[in-house]
């Protein structure tokens, strides 16, 4: 291969670094150079916005040289030609890790298939407030039973004050808050990258912004972010942006939007100003950041329609609320509002349940369709009621068609947006999720840089690679560059596809050809390999 071949901005990149490939000569002579060369394929490091014509050496985990490695020998040479080789992307909002551990997430299903097929190599876990109580057993817990991603977690306020103060809708008192704030500390000592938040659900809801930022001050001291759920993402989304920025400013540390969106279709055009007010923070000094998924439709509980009050308390406390003729009349007056004015975009029909384990029956199917089946009439008073006995029997996920598409694009052309999910581990058969779950990654690269040019090829690599490695301080992952934790994926971005779509989710993503974790094949040829090399990530 000759210099001539390098194409691009990158070609002194490469050139530089292929002179640090190491000396056949300094090593055993039946020893390869490189445990793998991935040959001529058009390599992305991650940010820039043309590509190279190169070959990748690695050696154990990490790689050693980006250049033309014809002259050296390799226990394996891969050709890649026509193929982007590409950073493994870095899911920042992922719940990979859920609910009872050993019976969901990574800890059921570690070969993350639906992760992997996408180019994913490194999840983030714990957001929207809700982590483990206890980093570090879970970090060590994953270390017991490896996964083939990488896997590292915010600490969430939600779980810390629910362990503090319960499910009680009040300020902590002066001996709460302190007991808190040594929960974050201990989160941040055990590796956490920041502290996440949920205020849209309970208890964070029942929390004020002073004391999210004295735990943010906390997470800030120990070189970690704050990413937040924030308390309304419909008709008080402008209020909800400037809560975010005012806790990132005054507890000093950096401050995530997740999931950016403008939910409502009376909020549809509100990213107008939610970028400006980024815009303007940055401006004087403020970091702040947003992520979105590449969707017009949100997923998560049911409850989530409910009033914040009618959720206090126990489960048992909630369920007398729904007994009393009086205070059940409250609760499906505050649905009514969320159902036309907020995720139920004015219509029953925008409502699904995605997942409903005490009735599987209803997987897949909207409120309105619900609602006819059992002869009823489609007006929010009948969801509403629908809704109440969801809550009543368990719940269940919903996924919520109330988002502007233009929006999406706009959200994702800004420069300080960077891609995640907000998805988690599934495999077929497992109810109706969003499709987010398995085309998140692929359908960035297909629909909205190969179909719809909303952004370019290497704005969206860097988004989904460098830029949230940097942003919790992955100084190793997330780039291709000598050195880095090879962590790889090689794409057909010609062909690269997301198939999961809201009636059939369960669908792969196609057109990555291989995926390295931690310099181990997972993908190969496009088959699983059943290797599990991810590795617990810790902050510090």
């Amino acid at each position: 291969m000759s210099p001539r071949l390098l194409l691009g901005p990158m070609a002194a990149f490469v050139l530089v670094i292929a002179a640090c490939a190491p000396s056949s000569k300094t090593r055993p002579a039946d020893t390869p150079s490189f445990d793998i060369v991935l040959e001529g394929g058009s390599v992305w490091k991650g940010w820039g916005s043309h590509p190279a014509i190169a070959d990748v050496g690695i050696r154990g985990d990490r790689i050693a040289a980006v250049g033309d490695l014809s002259g050296f020998s390799a226990g394996q040479r891969i050709p890649v030609g026509g193929l982007a080789v590409v950073p493994g992307f870095i899911d920042i909002h992922s719940h990979a890790v859920r609910g009872s551990r050993k019976s969901s997430g990574l800890f059921k299903h570690p070969d993350a298939e639906n992760y992997i097929r996408q180019g994913v190599t490194t999840v983030i876990g714990g957001p929207d407030g809700g982590s483990d109580l206890s980093i570090a057993k879970l970090l060590s817990d994953f270390e017991s039973t490896p996964a083939s991603v990488n896997f590292g977690t915010f600490i969430g306020h939600n779980t810390v004050r629910e362990a503090v103060m319960g499910r009680e809708d009040r300020a902590p008192t002066a001996a709460e808050l302190e007991a808190m704030k040594q929960w974050v500390e201990t989160g941040m000592l055990d590796g956490a990258y920041g502290l996440s938040s949920g205020l849209k659900y309970i208890p964070g809801a029942y929390s004020e912004t002073e004391e999210v930022i004295e735990l943010a001050k906390v997470a800030g001291a120990y070189g970690g972010i704050y990413i937040s759920h924030m308390r309304e993402e419909g008709l008080d989304l402008i209020k909800s942006v400037q809560e975010t920025i005012r806790i990132g400013e005054e507890a000093d540390l950096p401050a995530q939007v997740t999931h950016h969106k403008a939910m409502g279709v009376e909020m549809w055009g509100a990213s107008l100003e939610t970028l400006a007010l980024i815009d303007a923070a940055n401006a004087r000094g403020v970091d702040v950041s947003s992520d979105q998924y590449p969707y017009a439709a949100s997923s998560t509980g049911i409850s989530v329609l409910f009033p914040a009050w009618s959720l206090a308390g126990p489960r048992e406390v909630q369920l007398a609320r729904l007994r009393d003729p009086e205070t059940r009349a409250r609760v499906k007056e505050g649905i009514v509002f969320n159902l036309v004015h907020d995720r139920g975009g004015d219509d029953p029909s925008r409502v699904a349940i995605a997942e409903c384990e005490w009735d599987t029956s209803l997987n897949g199917k909207n409120f309105a369709e619900i609602l006819r089946e059992r002869g009823k009439p489609v007006n929010m008073d009948a969801a509403a009621e629908l809704a109440m006995e969801i809550l009543e029997n368990g719940g269940c996920m919903g996924v919520f068609h109330a988002m502007s598409e233009e929006d999406v694009a706009r959200i994702m052309q800004h420069p300080r947006t960077m891609i995640a999910s907000d998805g988690g581990i599934h495999v077929p058969g497992e109810g109706v999720p969003h499709p987010r779950n398995y085309g998140t990654f692929a359908r960035v690269l297909a629909h909205y840089v190969r179909e719809t040019h909303t952004i370019p090829t290497g704005e969206a690599i860097y988004k989904m690679s460098k830029m949230p490695a940097q942003r919790i301080g992955l100084a190793e992952r997330g780039r291709i560059q000598v050195g880095a934790m090879a962590d790889i994926a090689v794409i057909d971005l010609e062909t690269v596809q997301d198939h999961a779509s809201f009636e059939n989710p369960h669908q792969y993503a196609s057109g990555v050809q291989h995926v390295l974790v931690n310099g181990e094949w997972v993908l190969k040829n496009g088959q699983m390999t059943g290797k599990r090399p991810g590795r617990a990530l810790r902050s510090r």
